[in-house]
């Protein structure tokens, strides 16, 4: 009975989103992705929070441009949770394999110019290695790139690349305080 109940939200799923969003462990493994399918559909297409976009995310996700948005869909997890902001209106997010965010994280590609604050600067992308945590209220800035294997500690501002991963980073600004 559990399957056929799932083929069918399945189904009725790929009527309102982008059918490669609807694979990976969520549907295969667990069952949760069709929770969030059916929940999706009346927040996202019918009460129209975040109705454009093509996969289920919670109504308290803000994404600038989900086309700038780059994510394996075993993450789709990821967009589940409450208060995730994603500015990337003129540069790209990119959340490698098994990236896994809390709540509150802000990932913003493009800062105001300070001797303007009516202008933004010119977008620089973000990369989050494979197998990295943002911690709860964590803010990832402009142009960061972090390795895999890195866990950012809850209320981090990272505001430089770690590319070597397998490190903990925590503070403000984020610094090193562990290799794992």
């Amino acid at each position: 009975m559990k399957k056929v109940l799932a083929k069918l939200i399945f189904f009725i799923g790929c009527l309102f989103y982008d059918k490669k969003y609807l694979y990976g462990k969520h549907f295969t493994q667990k069952y949760s992705g069709f929770y969030w399918i059916v929940k999706g559909i009346w927040f996202q297409k019918f009460l129209g929070f975040n109705r454009k976009i093509p996969w289920p995310i919670n109504s308290n996700i803000v994404i600038s441009d989900y086309k700038n948005l780059i994510f394996h869909s075993d993450d789709l997890n990821n967009f589940q949770t409450f208060g995730c902001y994603f500015q990337n209106i003129s540069s790209k997010i990119y959340l490698c394999k098994g990236v896994f965010i809390a709540p509150n994280v802000g990932i913003i590609t493009s800062n105001h110019d300070y001797k303007n604050l009516n202008k933004h600067l010119i977008g620089k992308n973000v990369v989050i290695g494979s197998n990295s945590w943002i911690g709860m209220n964590s803010v990832i800035l402009p142009g960061v790139k972090l390795g895999s294997n890195t866990i950012v500690g809850a209320g981090s501002i990272v505001t430089k690349s770690f590319r070597q991963g397998n490190i903990v980073i925590a503070g403000n600004p984020a610094k090193i305080i562990k290799e794992i």
